[in-house]
């Protein structure tokens, strides 16, 4: 028996950077994310639209728990004045195990850099199905990942 219950996963990240830096980078650069992470992130590409716009589709080559893993992802709503962006998954392995899985990001700016706070949204396959935290700790492990290259620039 399927559970088809949306649940949720959620992070905060803590960076120096301000917040409209690292919500430019996961927003309208998001190709630069392989330059910054390449032993996780191997591509990410656009395959139809524009980087930065509602509904264009991406697909990323990323390795995630020591797996060659791909992903074709929408790009969702685009909050510019809040920060906030949001990817759904359409194809690739994450939906061999959850019916449908969506990342949630909002940059949000401190007195000293900025919060990011990463909700992952997913519904599982079935109830065995285990709650995607190793997915939540990858994304944390790219945002700091720009974080730091952001420092460098």
């Amino acid at each position: 028996m399927a559970n088809s219950q949306v649940q949720k996963l959620e992070s905060n990240v803590y960076l120096e950077e301000a917040a409209e830096l690292v919500f430019d980078v996961f927003c309208n650069k998001t190709y630069c994310i392989a330059k910054v992470f390449p032993t996780k992130v191997k591509s990410i590409d656009i395959n139809e639209g524009e980087w930065g716009t509602e509904g264009s589709i991406t697909s990323w080559k990323y390795v995630h728990d020591g797996n060659n893993c791909v992903a074709k992802e929408v790009i969702g709503d685009i909050d510019r004045k809040n920060c906030k962006v949001s990817f759904k998954v359409i194809e690739g392995d994450l939906l061999q195990k959850y019916k449908s899985f969506k990342f949630v990001m909002q940059f949000i700016p401190k007195e000293d850099g900025s919060v990011t706070k990463l909700v992952l949204e997913y519904e599982k396959q079935n109830y065995d199905t285990p709650d995607p935290v190793t997915m939540l700790q990858f994304g944390n492990e790219v945002i700091k990942k720009v974080g730091d290259f952001l420092k460098k620039d």
